[in-house]
């Protein structure tokens, strides 16, 4: 059995692909959590090099002092600080040095404060060398020596040191394919120390729902409460999209089931703030009751309104719900945002020669949004236009284009009039290699993918 003193993780892991946050954004994360009840704070920026690619390299002196700072800022806001090694990319279980290697940097952190520690070993290659096969025999084994031993030396030299591990099926998709071999799962169980954490997403990686009976038998394999690495709100995975919807698809009854709840979120910290309020609600919630998404959403999004003034006219808490709402989760839009969808669909579905009134309402629908995304280019908080920028004006560029597309239709004579735009021309809208190639396949709505249609030649549309 796990430690069972060991109090509740609940907070935020930076853990994604893309660029690290910056001390400020850190500090700023800082006074959130501790203002929303939050406790635990974990470093893991994939793209920090010394993390990941670089792991034998100590941090130089600058690197050392600046985390040495973030370790005491958590501290001061009595967070828990976890620092996270992820060394699996090319270690040699079997090596000796390496391990001396690990102890050093985790002696380097010691000595910076830090007192709680994660060893990572996922998105690697599921291989192991000739000696390391030797020597341990499978992949799990491996690794449980490593951590095992690693866990051993930091509590010695920190008896209360919080440790983790990251599996490398950390979902279950990944179990079933029997990433890391046969009996990966239930090798970390036997041989990993109790005291470990472990990692985990949920069924997938970035699991829609996280039912209960699925975390309860995973204890039976693991022999310990997971820790939910929860990739719900990640976006580095897909550049074109941010969420900023509400903590989902969890139950209350999840809590008890687990040894803490850990957001990766958006890559773009400005983006963060929702999701983050509504873990920190959720995670506080009484357990006799229902956890209601929707209205956490809404009351966060009313917290988040002030972020948005302007240098001109006011933003409306009704239309940022509805800009939300078009980047809510990663598998479903928001409510206002599905219902805008399916009110074009069903419009253009029509012979525009019938439209009648059905076009001008969805026309101010349509203005809403328009106006909205103009709106944000006065953001006084420059960092969240920037992060936003992009994004909302792709979504702008949509909506202009059925805009006049509607209007063009909607005009006398016009309904069979080839409709052509002139902002919206071929290769220089929807074009480009990525664009192209996304026609070659179709994913079907079962989760298969089959040849789609596109030109063979030209920028495409």
């Amino acid at each position: 059995m796990t430690d069972t003193q060991q109090p509740f993780l609940a907070g935020v892991i930076e853990g994604f692909y893309g660029p690290p946050w910056s001390p400020a954004e850190r500090l700023e994360l800082f006074d959130w959590m501790a203002a929303w009840g939050l406790n635990t704070y974990a470093y893991a920026p994939k793209d920090d090099l010394k993390h990941r690619a670089l792991w034998r390299e100590p941090y130089a002196d600058a690197e050392a002092r600046a985390l040495a700072d973030l370790i005491g800022a958590a501290g001061q806001r009595h967070l828990q600080f976890i620092y996270a090694l992820s060394p699996g990319l090319d270690i040699r279980y079997s090596d000796p040095t390496e391990r001396d290697l690990l102890r050093q940097r985790f002696d380097q952190l010691l000595a910076l404060g830090c007192r709680n520690f994660a060893l990572l070993f996922d998105d690697i290659p599921d291989a192991l060398s000739t000696a390391d096969r030797e020597q341990f025999g499978s992949f799990a084994a491996a690794q449980c020596h490593v951590a095992n031993s690693l866990f051993d030396w930091t509590r010695q030299r920190c008896p209360e040191a919080r440790f983790l591990f990251c599996p490398t099926a950390y979902c279950g998709r990944m179990a079933a394919a029997q990433l890391g071999g046969p009996n990966y799962l239930a090798t970390l169980g036997a041989q990993l120390a109790p005291e470990v954490d472990v990692f985990w997403t949920g069924p997938e990686i970035i699991s829609r729902d996280i039912p209960v009976v699925h975390v309860r038998q995973l204890q039976e394999v693991l022999r310990r409460k997971p820790v939910i690495w929860d990739n719900l709100h990640a976006n580095d995975y897909d550049s074109r999209r941010f969420f900023c919807g509400p903590y989902a698809g969890r139950p209350v009854e999840l809590r008890a089931e687990v040894a803490g709840l850990l957001a990766n979120p958006n890559t773009e910290f400005p983006l963060n703030f929702v999701p983050l309020r509504t873990l920190a609600q959720f995670v506080r919630h009484p357990a006799a009751a229902a956890w209601r998404p929707r209205q956490a959403y809404l009351d966060a999004m009313a917290e988040w309104l002030p972020h948005f003034a302007t240098l001109g006219e006011a933003l409306a808490l009704e239309d940022l719900v509805f800009l939300g709402d078009c980047y809510y989760l990663p598998h479903q839009e928001g409510d206002q945002a599905e219902a805008f969808y399916q009110s074009t669909r069903a419009l253009l579905e029509q012979d525009p020669a019938g439209w009648g009134g059905a076009a001008a309402a969805w026309r101010r629908e349509a203005a809403r949004l328009l106006r909205v995304s103009g709106q944000l280019t006065g953001l006084r908080r420059r960092p969240l236009f920037h992060a936003l920028s992009r994004r909302v004006w792709e979504l702008r560029e949509e909506i202009a284009l059925l805009d006049y597309y509607v209007e063009f239709k909607s005009r006398p004579g016009h309904a069979a009039t080839p409709c052509r735009s002139d902002f919206h021309q071929p290769g220089t809208f929807r074009g480009g290699m990525v664009a192209r190639l996304q026609k070659l396949l179709t994913l079907d709505p079962d989760g298969t993918w089959s040849p789609g249609s596109s030109p063979a030649t030209g920028a495409g549309v």
